[in-house]
């Protein structure tokens, strides 16, 4: 994760390419229920800035150079889309064309992730810099100032940008679990 960038700007075209791999990323019985919001140079940024991090907050942020970011991707993901699709006569068979509720796993978020993730790898295999973070309490004011329909949600967003030296966030350091405690063959 990226989290330092300079402010020149990232061509769009590179921007759509990134956004185009991000979109055929797997979906659960091809609902294809996320989409992005693509904010791009300063004014755009900075709206998005003002809604999830106030000029007075951002004396004591820890990384700044996340502001300077010239591309943010909202990604999005709307439920209703996996509930309908599986209400159509080759899956309703499943159950899950009911409602949300029914989906024991949520997987708009799983599919939303997984764009995600081939967003991020985009990013590094073009020469750029990415961050994916939260929105955690700004999701509604980020939705509404963006436009966005009813229903869908803000599964967070992804910085894009030309790297700078960056500095390991606090979590860089943790060990990863050993592969024998991670991996468990014929059962755990």
């Amino acid at each position: 994760m990226q989290r330092n960038f300079d402010a020149r700007p990232v061509p769009s075209a590179a921007v759509d390419a990134l956004l185009d791999q991000a979109r055929r990323a797997p979906s659960a019985g091809n609902a294809q229920g996320t989409a992005f919001v693509v904010l791009e140079g300063p004014a755009q940024t900075a709206r998005y800035w003002d809604l999830t991090l106030p000029p007075e907050r951002r004396e004591g942020f820890r990384w700044p150079g996340l502001l300077a970011a010239p591309a943010l991707v909202v990604v999005l993901t709307s439920p209703a889309a996996y509930v309908d699709r599986y209400a159509e006569p080759d899956k309703v068979a499943s159950g899950l064309g009911d409602d949300a509720g029914a989906w024991p796993v949520p997987y708009w978020h799983v599919d939303a992730g997984m764009a995600v993730q081939t967003l991020l790898l985009g990013a590094v295999d073009a020469g750029l810099g990415a961050c994916f973070f939260g929105l955690f309490d700004h999701e509604a004011a980020v939705l509404h100032a963006l436009g966005v329909p009813e229903g869908w949600r803000a599964v967070g967003t992804v910085a894009l940008g030309h790297a700078l030296p960056d500095e390991p966030g606090r979590s860089a350091g943790r060990a990863r679990r050993p592969l024998d405690e991670v991996v468990h063959r014929g059962g755990w």
